[in-house]
């Protein structure tokens, strides 16, 4: 039997199984067990999904964007995501290039929408509120989109307008070091601020 055809040796092939073995326990067990562990005891909140509570009822993430349409509440980002807005379980954007048609009419049906519900609201629109973002699961909006919305929110809830903009102040995050990112406001813990103030 030539050299070329002779089978592999038990002393060969043991060794290989064993490596291959060790590093399935390492990287498919241990490792993530590990980076469990610390996540859970490092940052807690961060690790369980970033949930948020609201009167012992879990009422979404602060990661993940949720769809509102009420005149009373701040409404987000547009979200282009499969079957439904805000589908974790689908993220992703609409794929339209800057010159596609469909890109400007979805645009432009938004911001109508946002007239149509604000008709004596003249400032310009923020772009971020006509323009779905790249994951479809953005839970923030921009200072100016919180601030467009402001008069409509207070209207409809009957609060002094300076009063609603104190709020967006109040739950503007500010960029990370303070020089990384944009300030933002999260549309959720916002709105959930709406429905604790006391009703006028």
């Amino acid at each position: 039997m030539t050299p070329a055809s002779s089978p592999v040796r038990p002393r060969v092939l043991r060794p290989a199984l064993a490596v291959f073995a060790a590093l399935a326990i390492i990287t498919g067990l241990l490792y993530p067990l590990a980076t469990t562990i610390l996540a859970r005891l490092a940052f807690p909140h961060q690790a369980a999904g970033s949930l948020i509570q609201s009167q012992e009822t879990t009422t979404g993430s602060a990661l993940i964007g949720q769809s509102f349409t009420s005149p009373r509440y701040f409404w987000g980002r547009p979200s282009a995501t499969a079957d439904r807005p805000y589908n974790a379980l689908a993220s992703g954007g609409s794929n339209l290039g800057p010159r596609n048609h469909d890109l400007a009419r979805l645009a432009g049906e938004r911001a109508q929408a946002l007239r149509q519900a604000d008709p004596g609201n003249t400032a310009p629109i923020p772009v971020d509120l006509v323009a779905a973002s790249g994951s479809g699961l953005d839970p923030h909006i921009s200072v100016a989109g919180a601030r467009y919305q402001a008069p409509r929110v207070a209207r409809e809830r009957g609060l002094p307008t300076a009063e609603v903009e104190k709020l967006i102040a109040t739950h503007t995050e500010r960029p990370f070091i303070g020089i990384l990112g944009e300030p933002v406001v999260n549309v959720l813990q916002l709105n959930l601020a709406l429905d604790r103030l006391p009703r006028p």
